[in-house]
């Protein structure tokens, strides 16, 4: 399965927002394996579990059968904590802009892992040679960033995909129109946390599996 044979569609996990009510936190992570399931079963490209607090070993075993679930299917991969991704077999990791060199990662990444990194920048995107993939953001407004919060635009998303020499995920306020102009402006695809959300549970949000399908929809060709 190569890594992007279409334009990408990535899901990125809140288990809070997607559980408000949760009284436990392994209320939170029983609901976030469920809609994991869902990601797997909707097509998304990549699945990026993006719980750094959870304890070690529940994250491990979170990623694992997570991992196991969507072989041959998704791609998934632990925010930053590369011990853990390492330990649950994951297909890789996504490093933090502000976490280890993605060179010192590499080196410790099996045979055919998956390394991503987050960008704010076209100069932090060029610098990327040794990423499989930048995730770079917060392109529109009205993501997961508090309000007021830096917007990238459409023309520094096309910036940064004409300095990185790797594909450019797109993340930050996206939304089916918002998908379609990244894919304009040359990102590889779309990375979101709000539009996967069940209906209500944030502005605009469609629930996994309709929104996997609106935002590929909207980036197919015209």
């Amino acid at each position: 399965m190569t890594l992007f044979a279409a334009p990408c569609v990535c899901v990125v996990t809140d288990r809070r927002r997607l559980s408000p009510d949760a009284k436990t936190t392994m209320e939170e992570v029983r609901a976030l394996e469920a809609f994991l399931d869902e990601a797997i079963e909707a097509g998304a490209d990549l699945i990026q579990i993006r719980e750094r607090d959870l304890d070690a070993a529940v994250l491990r075993d979170l990623a694992t059968r997570t991992a196991d679930r969507a072989r041959g299917r998704s791609r998934v991969v632990v925010n930053d904590r590369v011990d853990v991704a390492l330990a649950a077999g994951t297909h890789g990791v996504h490093l933090r802009a502000d976490s280890l060199p993605t060179s010192d990662v590499c080196r410790l990444a099996p045979p055919g892992w998956i390394v991503g990194r987050s960008v704010h920048t076209a100069e932090e995107a060029g610098g990327e040679l040794d990423a499989d993939y930048v995730l770079f953001g917060s392109v529109f407004a009205g993501g997961s960033k508090p309000a007021g919060s830096p917007v990238a635009g459409p023309e520094r998303l096309q910036e940064a995909v004409a300095a990185c020499h790797r594909p450019v995920i797109a993340i930050g306020g996206i939304t089916a129109a918002h998908a379609s102009a990244a894919r304009s402006a040359g990102a590889a695809g779309v990375a979101a946390i709000g539009v996967f959300l069940p209906p209500g549970l944030a502005p605009g949000s469609l629930g996994v599996r309709a929104a996997v399908a609106a935002l590929r929809a909207a980036m197919q060709p015209r």
